[in-house]
């Protein structure tokens, strides 16, 4: 059993979290993942009001009697929700585990989710913004590394020293992600010294996931060369598939006439949602890391957590056998 700090703080089977992706991990995803034994993570910002985050929390707890999170987005929106409103349904319908995401701690809000007793994960994309979630009272931090899907920050430190580097800087301990798409490499940041690895790329394309085939089968037939980093000049960095829609930003990006509205009308999470529901590859960018290269077929959540851990399993112990 690969038993860790964050296992054990979170009450999961295996070390693996399920990343939040917007209008992807919605209530029944939420579940397959908490239920394959990983931290299935919900996407609040999906959801307008209060009132519709409630009725989703309620799906999740009809779905599941495992653990899972929700996560606050505190990235810039066009139509920003109330977000303590928001908190305080997640609150009420008994959460207890919060991660955090954007440009900036959540300084205002720490003293909700200490009032709350909640789990509080920050997630990040360097070094800095880790030690200052965990100054502010986090109890564990997620690092991405530049491989990463979607938000990469912009440091473009890899995973291999982005892990070591955060926690030789925190007391808490630290969730790997960017990059990782297997077992090699849920070993891989387990061996840096993660209590845990944080994927996204890998579990679009899972039976489950609910996006197209269309694009699930992309995925799998896509290489480690197949990403671009989108959206740099406007100071939110981006790595998605590199599609039509992906060209199309960068086109708008390398024009001197291109203007931030522009950019983020080209990438508008609408746009992508479209894509999901109806398969036209080119009609959206969709977020997608470096590992999108191993990928090679479509399990299901279940299948892709355990042949996960019984791989790094089996690393572990070839490594503690043949190392004297």
């Amino acid at each position: 059993m690969l038993t860790t700090a964050v296992t054990e703080k979170l009450g999961i089977k295996y070390p693996i979290i399920a990343g939040c992706m917007m209008s992807i991990t919605t209530p029944e995803f939420v579940a397959a993942c908490s239920n394959a034994g990983g931290l299935g993570i919900l996407a609040s910002a999906i959801y307008k009001t209060p009132e519709e985050l409630r009725e989703a929390l309620q799906r999740v707890k009809a779905l599941t009697d495992k653990p899972f999170a929700v996560n606050v987005n505190l990235f810039p929106a066009l139509m920003p929700t109330d977000q303590p409103a928001h908190i305080r349904a997640m609150f009420d319908e008994g959460v207890r585990i919060i991660e955090t995401s954007g440009h900036a701690a959540p300084k205002e809000y720490v003293p909700m989710f200490r009032e709350a007793g909640a789990v509080w994960i920050h997630k990040c994309a360097g070094v800095r913004y880790a030690v200052k979630g965990a100054s502010l009272g986090a109890d564990m931090v997620t690092v991405v590394g530049y491989e990463n899907g979607g938000a990469t920050g912009t440091l473009d430190i890899g995973t291999l020293v982005m892990t070591p580097s955060t926690i030789d800087a925190v007391d808490v301990p630290v969730i790997a992600g960017g990059g990782i798409s297997d077992g090699r490499g849920l070993a891989a940041v387990l061996a840096l010294g993660a209590g845990a690895a944080i994927i996204g790329t890998s579990l679009m394309a899972t039976k489950e996931c609910p996006v197209h085939d269309n694009l699930k089968n992309a995925l799998v037939d896509a290489s480690e060369n197949d990403t671009t980093l989108i959206m740099r000049s406007v100071g939110a960095t981006h790595r998605v598939w590199n599609n039509t829609a992906a060209k199309r930003v960068l086109e708008i990006e390398a024009d001197e006439a291109g203007d931030a509205g522009e950019i983020f009308n080209a990438a508008a999470g609408a746009k992508a949602k479209k894509m999901y529901d109806e398969g036209d590859l080119d009609v959206g960018v969709v977020s997608c890391g470096q590992g999108v290269g191993l990928l090679h077929s479509i399990p299901t959540v279940q299948e892709l957590f355990d042949s996960m851990a019984e791989e790094a399993e089996s690393i572990v112990g070839q490594l503690s056998a043949s190392i004297h």
